[in-house]
């Protein structure tokens, strides 16, 4: 008895001895404190899995991007009373991102309106990201999601496709610059788990991504013909003065005259023939919030006179941003260039 114990103990040993090794030849490369799941060992043959490294969950910029998309999709969703906390707890069931797509689009998709069941969720998942690929892959995006990795609750996989979705349809937010996180990628190789450790990045420069979708005659006019901006900014002077001088006021600089908002203000009721309130702007604005407050009326206005929504972001006019001040004011003078 005790030697059929002895030998029992030793193959035990030996078993977990052999399980050690074979745990240490398939994860050669996974970083210290990244925890394999269960899950992660069971991939299919050149299968793989993207987890966010833990390290990356408390950076800052990371942080603050996720805030930023969270506000964003509560004000998008206010009036379906739909309150997003988590963006891996509150989307991986694919309600949330179909109220905001159907928001943003104007679309309704056929789907159901509640799925309990995993394959009811997959399903409305599978129709959701359809239209959001249809919609985005035109335009050179790399689709970066799947029905399985957002249903998975894949965090880096959702704030893909929320950055994603907030760039194409000119959210009026401000994304975090240069947000990069690490992921540790599993893959299966030959029945080997090999990982690696991979930066991705979420968010590059605010005028590359809105750049993304505005290529146009000013891209093209600042990057091949800049001898040729002063002609177009000179004729837009002279568009905007030939209004503004009816109340004694002369625009020499477009980018820094027109960054408070008032001057368009002023000059969409000229253009209009009306007089607007003083009490829905701020007349001497002080402070970046007035700012972007007078400009985004002054949008609402452009949009009352029956011009499409501006390209521009607010924001992106109160920071001087010479393009989008220029499509904004190019947007008009194609608009009233013979009005008196």
């Amino acid at each position: 008895m005790a030697g059929l114990l002895c030998g029992t103990k030793r193959k035990k040993q030996v078993s977990d001895l052999h399980e050690e090794g074979k745990n240490a030849i398939n994860a050669p490369l996974l970083p210290s404190g990244t925890d394999i799941h269960p899950e992660d060992t069971l991939l299919e043959e050149n299968a793989e899995r993207i987890m966010l490294d833990p390290t990356s969950r408390e950076n800052l910029k990371f942080k603050d991007l996720l805030k930023v998309l969270i506000d964003w999709i509560n004000s998008e969703l206010e009036e379906e009373r739909i309150i997003v906390k988590d963006l891996e707890e509150d989307c991986y069931d694919g309600q949330v991102l179909q109220k905001l797509f159907e928001k943003l689009s104007g679309r309704k998709l056929n789907v159901a309106e509640v799925t309990q069941s995993e394959i009811g969720q997959k399903q409305k998942l599978q129709t959701v990201l359809e239209a959001v690929n249809d919609l985005l892959r035109p335009h050179g995006w790399t689709i970066e999601w799947s029905v399985d990795s957002i249903h998975s609750k894949n965090l880096v996989a959702i704030v893909y496709l929320l950055v994603a979705l907030a760039m194409h349809f000119q959210a009026p937010i401000r994304l975090p610059e240069h947000v990069s996180v690490q992921v540790v990628v599993v893959k299966k190789r030959e029945g080997i788990l090999q990982t690696a450790l991979v930066t991705k990045e979420l968010t590059s420069t605010t005028e590359m991504m809105m750049g993304r979708f505005e290529r146009d005659a000013f891209d093209t006019l600042l990057d091949h013909a800049p001898d040729k901006l002063n002609v177009v900014k000179t004729s837009l002077i002279t568009f905007v003065n030939k209004h503004l001088n009816k109340l004694n006021l002369e625009v020499t600089e477009l980018e820094s005259q027109f960054a408070d908002g008032v001057y368009l203000i002023l000059l969409m009721g000229l253009l209009e023939d009306y007089f607007v309130p003083l009490y829905n702007f701020f007349l001497t604005p002080e402070s970046f919030e007035q700012k972007v407050h007078n400009v985004a009326f002054a949008f609402e206005l452009m949009q009352d006179g029956g011009l499409k929504k501006p390209k521009a972001r607010p924001e992106d006019v109160v920071n001087l941003n010479l393009k989008s001040t220029l499509r904004v004011l190019y947007n008009l003078f194609t608009n009233y260039k013979n009005t008196e």
